[in-house]
């Protein structure tokens, strides 16, 4: 049999976390460290590999209460290669140190299972209640895999240029930067989208480090379902700057 398929073989890398192509992401595990990864992201595997739900401890499940904000994980563990995609998300891997990564939860593929996680919140300037962004912190050393709506932007942050994102497009930032929520408007009410220019919330970034932006201001469907129209799918209005602006996404 022959086909232009056969070109889309597997890659030969020793790495533990390869991108085999632009929305499929190949993990190697040895029997030592496991990877967390998001329900039902698994597309393939080779090997002798479990695959269990991962445990939430209270604060965890408080947390995702009272925000929105946290990851639905499964543990897989034991010898093998496990494939990863979601709805053919771009994959980006990205390795977290010292500084530590900040990131909307809906964009986390896969990740370490030796890295932390921390729901944090970024309140507005203003201090309005129910405006604020909430966001999950990753903290140590390893790896997590992100994904994107079509192709980012990586934007450098320095002490003499702060950079300004729309609060629906942003993806990821160093954690060690300051964030400030604002909505710049003219008008009486801030909770109001920007005039008639269609923006909204934005977040200021100001220090030293990065600011990862997706070509898109709504995200895919995480949980597509069978039967439904497409436009109920789509989740980026589950909490802070995404729900100011899911109403209008789709007008």
């Amino acid at each position: 049999m022959q086909s232009p398929l056969f070109n889309h073989a597997e890659q030969q890398s020793q790495e533990r976390y390869v991108v085999e192509n632009p929305q499929l992401l190949r993990v190697s595990l040895t029997g030592q460290d496991d990877v967390l990864a998001r329900k039902g992201a698994m597309v393939a595997y080779q090997g002798l590999i479990d695959f269990d739900g991962e445990y939430q401890t209270a604060n965890q499940r408080r947390a995702r209460a009272r925000t929105g904000e946290g990851l639905d994980l499964m543990r897989c563990s034991g010898q093998g290669t496990v494939y990863f995609a979601n709805l053919a998300q771009y994959v980006h891997v990205v390795e977290v140190e010292q500084e530590g990564l900040t990131v909307d939860s809906a964009y986390v593929l896969a990740l370490d299972s030796t890295l932390h996680t921390e729901v944090i919140a970024v309140d507005s300037q203003y201090g309005i209640s129910g405006s604020g962004k909430y966001q999950l912190n990753i903290s140590g050393r390893g790896k997590v895999a992100l994904m994107t709506s079509g192709q980012p932007l990586m934007m450098q942050v320095t002490p003499d240029k702060y950079v300004s994102v729309d609060a629906d497009a942003i993806v990821a930032w160093s954690t060690g930067l300051r964030v400030q929520m604002q909505a710049q408007t003219h008008n009486s009410s801030v909770r109001r989208r920007r005039g008639d220019t269609g923006e909204g919330w934005e977040l200021s970034f100001l220090g030293q480090g990065f600011a990862l932006v997706q070509p898109s201001e709504v995200m895919p469907p995480q949980h597509a379902a069978i039967g439904q129209g497409i436009a109920a799918q789509y989740g980026a209005g589950q909490h802070g700057a995404h729900g100011q602006n899911q109403n209008n996404a789709w007008n």
